[in-house]
């Protein structure tokens, strides 16, 4: 490719004997001035505006034009500078692109070629050393491309294209403005700041709109931003393909677009969009277009207004303006793009002298005492330099290394002796030591490149108000990037004027989620569109637009809401609940009925039904009654480490001793039956000493399962969520299963003891034959425990412990009422059957009846009568 370039430029620009010959030319007007050291430029000062479907015509922009005034200014400035390259003058030429990449080529080509004003008997002007071009990215590129392999050193003022920061591809190509690198993060920046969520886009159809754009999507995509469409213009297009992208923004839900566009390619859209009266969109606005004066007029304000965007800095150029004003078609009547100016500013057409035009009878002609002193228009307002700025920055940047180069110091040394001669300037070198270039110029603006060839980023945030009949760009906040990429963004919102009027407008494909409800993607859409879902028991959100809502905590649950996690009611059977008040009341209900028992033992103990029934092993049984009717209490109130130990072992120590009791009564019952036979002697070997050794006993070793239980895996307090959602069920948890059912299994095991000898000795007489009593109540006994296994199994939360409470009350009540009920009812309503002549009439019969069963066991002595045979004819 480099050949074929160095071959065309050979072709164009021939040399011969008598000076530079052109062999072709492109005939382009230019702005030309010779000097010592030429530099190059490019600005799109004409530009095609769409006619109709078909045609085209060439508008002149005064905007572009005060930029390459500017580009004039400052190398007239330098050449007067005796500090900057001193007694060297910068020339230079000025070239018109139509902002076309092709006739940017076009003028590259020209510029590189040498001046086509040279005549053939004048010597050749010097080469450019460096071009400032161009204001479009896609211009750009193709300067930069056909340039960039002969090194020559290229700074834009306004393209913006992060892709021209590719060192690899476009090594001499330098900027003045931001990257669209840093612009797409601001933006984004700019919409994550205001909330927006559902926005369009419109890109220009070229590099710039495309990468831009591009850019854009990848950093709003970081925050969750969806663009709903991306819709292409461009100064070329047709009526028709205008009016399908007005169709797409009337037809979509979006209130934000972003228009990352240059005036030329956005303007004939902002015409349509006025025309169909649609109103009520906030724009967005790249740099590209938000301060052009085409743009910014109060017809397009019905449409536009409150339009927010970036720019780069401001800054005030006073010189410029006498500069400015001093422009004259008459001083320089050949001087191209004058008469375009004068015209736009005078209102009438210059007569020139020696310059045909063509007369127009509609246009007014002037009459040369016209002048631009006391004009008011916003072209000599240079108080808010923008773009403007950025190509006096670019001059005076290429001056700082051309004198660098030609003075091998940098500006301000005392000495200043050239150390190069001109003629052997080359661009490589120049763009070697502008990379290297870092000045404070006279406004403190500190003016260097980084290793891409961009300048530091930073930007105001302007919005597009109304003053005085006039739209005006406020500057209502900043934003600055680090070294490390990080931004830093401060605005005004309260001074913004939206299109809404003072709120912010929103922009959501579906509206906030609440608070309590979470979003839930809605298949075949964006991200930006979803459902609200209300969330699930036991999440959260307590925000809205929440992606997912967040678990509670164990120990809490959602409310109603789903808004806020509250604690889980702590569930356990208090004593102040009716349920606890009442086992309360049974519990000592049936603790006093054991001490009143006793009392009443205590005081009968000398009647004959109570030295029948043993009053050293009733009075035990009936304190171990007293201390399992007290056992319940510990089952009651808030659970802890020491009451659920304390519960368990008192209930099995308790209820072990218990029925020890009525065991050595049912074994003395059983001795006493056996001691009625002949020969027997077995209840001289049972008194209170064994009686005392079979109760210790059996409640020793439910003491040493006990402490094993306590030892090795103790119950402790434990907490119980699946019972239900809003509550917590504190509970003892029984550490060892094996333990606690083997305290339970224990006791079982005395009880049916007791039963089978109680039941061996249901006959002996009713006034001291407990065994059918003890029978009775270890039925009950037994039956209870039996149900309880189940039934505390299954029982949920509280009832648990109220169904343990049950079985323990229930089971101590019918050993107390079975047992000891009967002998209550004979010494109070039965006194005459608790005499000594009634126990021994009971006691008698009972003998009789154990002789007769003797007899007809071991045989009637020889010559008995047949009619002794039966018990009646016994006697004591």
């Amino acid at each position: 490719m480099q050949r074929g370039i160095l071959l065309f430029l050979c072709v164009l620009n021939t040399s011969t004997v008598s000076g530079c010959e052109l062999f072709g030319r492109f005939d382009m007007p230019s702005l030309f001035k010779e000097g010592d050291i030429m530099i190059g430029g490019i600005f799109p000062i004409l530009f095609k505006q769409i006619l109709s479907t078909s045609t085209f015509d060439k508008e002149f922009d005064l905007r572009i034009y005060r930029w390459t005034q500017a580009m004039i200014f400052a190398i007239e400035e330098i050449n007067n500078d005796p500090a900057l390259l001193p007694n060297i003058s910068l020339g230079y030429r000025i070239l018109n692109s139509c902002a076309s990449p092709t006739n940017a080529l076009r003028a590259a080509l020209t510029l590189a070629s040498g001046a086509e004003e040279a005549k053939a008997t004048s010597h050749c002007p010097p080469a450019i050393s460096a071009l400032i071009a161009e204001s479009g990215s896609s211009q750009s590129i193709a300067v930069a491309g056909i340039l960039g392999p002969f090194h020559m050193p290229i700074i834009s003022y306004f393209s913006t294209c992060a892709c021209l920061s590719d060192r690899t591809k476009y090594p001499t190509f330098f900027r003045t403005i931001p990257s669209d690198y840093f612009q797409a993060k601001a933006l984004a920046a700019l919409v994550k700041h205001f909330g927006w969520q559902w926005i369009g886009a419109i890109q220009s159809d070229n590099d710039y709109g495309r990468n831009g754009i591009l850019a854009f999507k990848e950093e709003v995509e970081k925050f969750g931003v969806c663009v709903a469409f991306v819709a292409s213009v461009l100064r070329t297009y047709t009526r028709d393909e205008f009016l399908e992208v007005v169709e797409i923004i009337k037809q979509s839900s979006v209130k934000v677009i972003l228009a990352f566009s240059v005036d030329g390619d956005f303007y004939p859209l902002m015409q349509e969009i006025v025309n169909h009266n649609i109103t009520g969109i906030q724009w967005i606005s790249c740099v590209a277009w938000i301060t052009s004066s085409r743009t910014s007029t109060p017809e397009m304000y019905r449409s536009f207004g409150g339009t927010v965007g970036f720019v780069m800095q401001k800054m005030a150029i006073p010189k410029l303006k006498p500069f400015l004003t001093s422009i004259n078609p008459y001083t320089d009547p050949n001087a191209p793009f004058v008469r375009d100016f004068w015209e736009i500013m005078v209102g009438c057409t210059p007569v020139l002298p020696g310059v045909h035009a063509v007369t127009d009878d509609t246009k007014k002609r002037c009459t040369g005492n016209e002048t631009l002193m006391n004009s008011e228009d916003d072209f000599f307002n240079v108080t808010q330099l923008r773009v403007t700025y950025n190509v006096y920055k670019a001059v005076y940047a290429i001056a700082h290394a051309l004198h660098q180069l030609v003075f091998c110091q940098p500006v301000g040394a005392q000495t200043v002796n050239p150390c190069l001669n001109l003629t052997d300037i080359q661009p490589k070198e120049v763009s070697k030591i502008l990379q290297r270039v870092n000045f404070t110029n006279q406004f403190g603006d500190e003016v260097f490149f980084d290793e891409n060839g961009d300048p530091p980023a930073s930007y105001d945030v302007i919005n597009w108000q109304l003053i005085n009949g006039k739209v005006q760009h406020v500057t209502l906040g900043h934003l600055s990037f680090a070294a490390n990429g990080d931004y830093k963004l401060s605005i005004e919102d309260e001074k913004i004027v939206w299109r809404t009027g003072k709120t912010v407008p929103t922009s959501v494909c579906s509206n906030v989620c609440p608070v309590g409800t979470r979003k839930a993607q809605i298949q075949g859409k964006p991200i930006c569109c979803f459902d609200c879902v209300p969330c699930a028991d036991g999440t959260i959100a307590n925000s809205t637009g929440a992606a997912d809502c967040t678990p509670c905590p164990k120990e809490y649950w959602s409310n109603d809401r789903k808004d806020e996690c509250i604690p889980r009611t702590i569930e356990f059977l208090k004593y102040h609940e009716p349920m606890g008040i009442a086992l309360t009341l049974v519990s000592l209900l049936g603790a006093s009925l054991s001490l009143a028992t006793m009392v009443v033992f205590i005081n009968y103990r000398e009647t004959p039904v109570i030295k029948a029934s043993n009053f050293e092993l009733s009075s035990l049984l009936l304190f171990s009654l007293f201390l399992c009717f007290l056992c319940p209490l510990t089952f009651l109130g808030r659970p802890t480490v020491w009451t659920c130990m304390l519960r368990h072992t008192a209930f099995g120590v308790t209820f072990a001793l218990c029925i020890s009791c009525v065991l050595g009564k049912t074994i003395v019952v059983v001795t006493a039956f056996k001691a009625t036979f002949p020969g027997n002697k077995i209840a001289g070997k049972f008194g209170h000493a064994q009686q005392r050794i079979i109760i210790c006993s059996c409640t020793l070793i439910q003491i040493v399962i006990c402490i094993l239980w306590l030892t090795l895996n103790p119950p402790y307090s434990h907490m119980l969520f699946t019972y239900s959602n809003k509550m917590i069920v504190l509970e003892c948890n029984t550490g060892s299963q094996a333990a606690f059912y083997a305290v339970l299994g224990y006791i079982g095991i005395l009880a049916i003891i007791c039963l089978i000898l109680a039941f061996m000795a249901r006959k002996l007489p009713d006034n001291f034959n407990e065994a059918k009593l003890i029978t009775f109540s270890m039925l009950i006994f037994c039956a209870v425990w039996i149900t309880f296994v189940p039934a505390y199994i299954s029982s949920p939360g509280k009832f648990t412990v109220a169904v343990e409470i049950f079985a323990i009350l229930s089971s101590a009540f019918g050993l107390l009422i079975c047992i000891f009920g009967p002998k209550c009812y004979i010494i109070f309503l039965k006194p005459e059957k608790n005499t000594k002549k009634h126990v021994l009439h009971q006691a008698g019969v009972f003998l009789c009846e154990v002789c007769m069963f003797s007899l007809c066991l071991h045989g009637f002595p020889p010559g008995t009568p047949a009619s002794s045979h039966h018990p009646k004819t016994c006697s004591l």
